[in-house]
């Protein structure tokens, strides 16, 4: 009897559940696993490659300039919210959330960098997320400015 044969199905079986368990982290929406952004691009490569995929639910870092201020969202939870240049002329909202985070205290010309969740829209897309979980059940994002983070 081959030895051999019981080991050849214990890798692939190990190997099937492996690849099976890297999907549904990858798939679930609860999950922040792998929906991160690969950090070594540019923030201008990071938030342009997640918009030209048209992707949503997608956690990334960027940084960029700010080049306009919006009025504030005060239907139900209250965001702050302005627009953040992230490079070749791409940008992307920001809502932040100042109901469970500080406001930030950024002017028009800023520069920030933040960590948060992209959502794509047909404008450029919004970051939002930029603030801690309440209930614990994502990493939460910042806004960092000045060296003070605010989460």
């Amino acid at each position: 009897m081959n030895s051999k044969l019981p080991r050849k199905y214990n890798a692939l079986l190990t190997a099937v559940l492996v690849l099976g368990l890297l999907a549904w982290q990858y798939f679930n929406p609860g999950s922040d696993v792998n929906r991160t952004a690969v950090t070594s691009e540019s923030s201008e490569s990071v938030v342009q490659s997640a918009y030209a995929a048209r992707r949503s639910g997608v956690w990334m870092e960027t940084s960029g300039r700010i080049s306009r201020i919006l009025p504030d969202d005060n239907d139900g939870s209250r965001h702050q919210r302005f627009i953040l240049d992230v490079g070749s002329g791409h940008t992307v909202m920001v809502a932040h959330n100042i109901d469970l985070a500080d406001r930030v205290p950024v002017n028009k010309g800023d520069s920030v960098s933040l960590r948060g969740r992209f959502e794509w829209n047909e404008r450029g897309g919004v970051i939002h997320w930029t603030h801690h979980d309440p209930q614990g059940e994502h990493q939460g994002g910042w806004i960092r400015q000045n060296n003070e983070l605010y989460k």
